[in-house]
């Protein structure tokens, strides 16, 4: 029986809506495999973007939680994990321990995580990153305004957390709209890091 992709994600979409976690288990890449995964409590869909097809990341830029200029641009040569959160989204608290563990295991090969707080208020923004011991900096973005400019149909913006996996010319490899763990997080990019 052939599977509708678009319909397997509206499934995978409303099943992140009902559960709003993932498990360890690796993310899968495949609409089926997502499908069962999720309606057995598993991750959501990873949707890898082949080399080819890659659109260009927007250069998300402002300053961070703590009032440091970043801009997604100043990580070009690094793969950049970028994950979107707020304080008051329970996985999103859940995976940023993974997500500041795979940073600092993996920065020397070139490994970067940088968080986007959609927190209304900055003062809550930074308990969270401070409550947590994030080392890796977040953007400051209140409503998300920065991921309007993301491609349409990647992510849903209104949906936390959600994560983008950024490649080392600066495109856009893939998405995941869920909580991810520090296993699934390496199992993407440590794809990435073989890409010549």
């Amino acid at each position: 029986m052939k599977t509708n992709p678009r319909a397997a994600l509206c499934v995978v979409v409303a099943g992140l809506v009902v559960t709003g976690c993932a498990t360890p288990k690796a993310l899968p890449t495949d609409a089926e495999q997502a499908e069962s995964a999720q309606q057995a409590g598993g991750p959501g869909l990873f949707r890898s973007i082949p080399v080819a097809e890659r659109p260009a990341a927007p250069d998300f830029a402002g300053t961070t939680v703590d009032g440091e200029p970043v801009r997604l641009s100043d990580y070009r040569g690094h793969v950049v994990v970028v994950n979107a959160w707020a304080s008051t989204c329970g996985p999103c608290r859940a995976e940023s321990p993974d997500l500041d563990r795979t940073q600092r295991k993996l920065k020397s090969r070139g490994v970067r995580v940088l968080g986007v707080s959609t927190d209304a208020s900055r003062r809550n923004a930074l308990a969270f990153e401070r409550d947590l011991g994030l080392s890796y900096p977040s953007l400051y973005d209140p409503g998300g305004k920065q991921f309007l400019k993301l491609p349409n149909g990647l992510v849903n913006p209104r949906i936390l957390p959600f994560t983008l996996f950024v490649d080392r010319d600066g495109r856009i490899a893939g998405a995941v709209q869920s909580k991810v763990s520090e296993k699934d997080v390496r199992s993407v990019v440590t794809t990435m890091l073989e890409e010549q």
